[in-house]
């Protein structure tokens, strides 16, 4: 058996189980320490972006917005996955912003990467941070874009909505944990074009033909 920390967890078989339309489900064999194996579930995800619209005034922009697994409305981050093959996630963040709150940034930077659970998916967001924001015409797509409802708070308002529990979105509480950071104790943060070396790649990869 090798020592804590250096075992080298390798994939014996893969077997796909579900292959949807925004995720897949696979079962892996992994060496275990000690020589046995064991199945791990992984759910495989795009990945996505979030941004947060941060104005001159400290004010953020947050969508209301239905999600079915949980049967409600949620306060986020304008958000989109990373479905469209070539497409820069950034440009993706762009792309998002004007099409669900009717916005445009002339600066871009990362703020934080949030692995949402990753016991068992790979879905990785990439929180950008948007400042010298612009009003332009909202280009809605689909039905659920249709139905939100974007607002526009002071940061720390939508700091304690983390704290009351009325903000649960785990890459929008992240986002919103790390801008506060950011003011308060002048934290740097990486250019827009920062390596993302947890970003998803084999969803992508397999339904462009590669894997």
């Amino acid at each position: 058996m090798t020592e804590p920390g250096r075992h080298n967890f390798e994939v014996r078989s893969s077997e796909y189980l579900y292959d949807g339309s925004i995720v897949a489900l696979r079962v892996d064999d992994v060496s275990m320490p000690g020589g046995r194996t064991a199945k791990r579930e992984v759910v495989e995800h795009y990945g996505a972006v979030a941004i947060l619209a941060l104005d001159e005034d400290d004010h953020v922009t947050l969508i209301h917005q239905y999600r079915h697994p949980i049967g409600r409305r949620t306060w986020e981050l304008p958000a989109g996955l990373l479905d469209k093959p070539g497409e820069d996630p950034v440009e993706t963040a762009r792309r998002e912003l004007v099409e669900e709150v009717g916005l445009t940034a002339g600066d871009w930077s990362v703020l934080v990467d949030v692995a949402a659970s990753p016991g068992f998916t790979d879905e990785v967001v990439r929180v950008y941070l948007a400042t010298d924001l612009a009003a332009v015409e909202r280009q809605v797509e689909g039905d659920e874009e249709a139905d939100l409802v974007a607002e526009r708070l002071p940061l720390d308002e939508a700091v304690r909505m983390v704290f009351t529990g009325e903000v649960v979105n785990a890459s929008t509480i992240g986002g919103l944990l790390a801008a506060h950071a950011m003011k308060t104790m002048l934290l740097p943060i990486r250019p827009a074009d920062a390596p993302w070396r947890d970003m998803p790649t084999r969803l992508p990869r397999r339904r462009q033909g590669g894997d």
